[in-house]
């Protein structure tokens, strides 16, 4: 029953722009933070962004501050990370994560 969509990645050059979305489905997310992670091949996953119930976007690392921002749009049930100025560093696999909950991820790709 309950279910996280992420959707939104793709191929895009250094400099580009993406935004990705999280639906949920079973859940009410804006009950809680919902969390975006990434994690590249090889490398630890890591805690890019969270949306908390009040709201607040929070970046947690240096690297995406001023590029990252995320969103909430309670009636769709769905938050946002909308990615700016990507880096190939940026690239990797990014999930949602609520609760318990994670999405299936989806491919964010930064090359020339």
């Amino acid at each position: 029953q309950v279910q996280l969509v992420d959707s939104g990645g793709g191929l895009v050059q250094p400099g580009g722009s993406l935004t990705l979305s999280c639906a949920g489905s079973g859940v009410t997310l804006s009950r809680d933070a919902v969390f975006w992670y990434r994690q590249a091949p090889g490398k630890e996953r890591q805690r890019v962004a969270a949306i908390t119930s009040s709201n607040r976007c929070v970046n947690y690392l240096d690297g995406v501050q001023g590029r990252f921002t995320c969103s909430r749009d309670d009636g769709k049930n769905t938050v946002y990370l909308q990615m700016n100025s990507l880096k190939p560093e940026d690239t990797a696999v990014y999930s949602c994560y609520f609760i318990s909950y994670w999405g299936q991820g989806t491919q964010v790709t930064v090359s020339s």
